[in-house]
């Protein structure tokens, strides 16, 4: 089979199969006489499970990792079962950090809405964004309209 036939079974296109055998998770494929690329059946679960492998948050290198212990023989559960762990660890990092950052900009907006538009008189900085101990203290009053005050016609 052909790389445009490869390429519509597998539902990835001819220059993403020509990339994967750049990188080495796809083999060079056989050529027929007048240099056209030979595929096999095999071709079409090879990159199917790449692209369900990228789907699962896998790297290419981590797939490549995968298929050369495959191609090798080597049992790959145990490292698969590994790299997913890392993978959902590294998740977990990622929500914490998004928590961390997510509550911050809470404060921000709960402190802008009490901050005096009058008191940004700074060109260069907005009083709204500004780490809490660089806002004057007078700039802190209660305000009874919308954030949207705070804009700069």
């Amino acid at each position: 089979m052909r790389i445009g036939e490869v390429a519509d079974r597998s539902g990835v296109s001819t220059k993403t199969i020509r990339y994967y055998e750049e990188i080495g998770v796809m083999p060079e494929p056989s050529r027929t006489a007048n240099g056209y690329r030979k595929y096999g059946e095999q071709a079409i679960a090879r990159i199917r499970f790449i692209r369900d492998g990228q789907a699962s948050g896998l790297s290419l290198a981590e797939i490549g990792a995968i298929l050369d212990m495959r191609d090798r023989g080597e049992q790959t559960c145990g490292h698969v079962l590994a790299l997913l762990e890392s993978h959902v660890a590294e998740i977990d990092r990622q929500i914490d950090q998004l928590q961390v950052t997510r509550h911050r900009l809470a404060k921000m907006a709960h402190r802008a809405a009490a901050l005096d538009p009058a008191g940004c008189a700074d060109a260069n900085r907005c009083q709204t964004i500004s780490p809490e101990s660089e806002v004057p203290h007078d700039a802190v009053r209660r305000l009874h309209h919308a954030p949207a005050a705070h804009r700069h016609e």
